[in-house]
């Protein structure tokens, strides 16, 4: 690039974060849009908050766990030098995403959120392309190791799908 400084746009760096977007966007979003439907008379599902607690403590948790085993991340823009197949990666291949998805859960529940079961669908629809990804460049760095673990751990839901 002959030496020239690329200035990445901080904004769009946060939108272009999953994270950013499932958990704090999102949820200000349907919160928003909610309001307008239910015309400022939002009835909340109060037993549908812990379903957003568990979602995000599972993608942060699983995450560092993920980054300290790993020796990578976040992402796989800086992969990870180990395979992780402990902790809760021996029960999902995909913890931090399954986290994302039980957060939207949750607040399609708090919510009754119609908006949120169609961005929960959207969420699950996007992530397969992605996982996909994810799952070749693992195969690429790992090889057999993660073909077997493949064999041996479901994608999403543990001895499920």
């Amino acid at each position: 690039m002959n030496g020239e400084v690329i200035k990445k746009n901080p904004v769009a760096e946060w939108f272009r974060s999953n994270s950013n977007r499932t958990f704090i966007l999102y949820p200000g979003v349907i919160f928003l849009i909610e309001l307008l439907i239910q015309k400022g008379e939002l009835s909340l599902v109060l037993w549908g908050t812990p379903f957003m607690l568990w979602g995000y403590l599972q993608f942060k948790f699983s995450g560092k766990y993920r980054n300290r085993i790993g020796r990578g991340g976040p992402g796989l823009k800086n992969p990870p030098e180990n395979l992780v197949t402990t902790g809760i990666y021996s029960y999902t291949r995909n913890p931090m995403y399954l986290g994302h998805f039980i957060y939207i859960t949750g607040i399609a529940i708090t919510l009754q959120s119609i908006v949120a079961v169609l961005l929960l669908i959207f969420t699950l629809i996007w992530y397969q392309p992605r996982v996909g990804r994810d799952e070749a460049r693992l195969m690429e760095m790992f090889g057999s190791e993660y073909e077997e673990y493949m064999k041996q751990v479901k994608r999403w839901l543990p001895g499920i799908i």
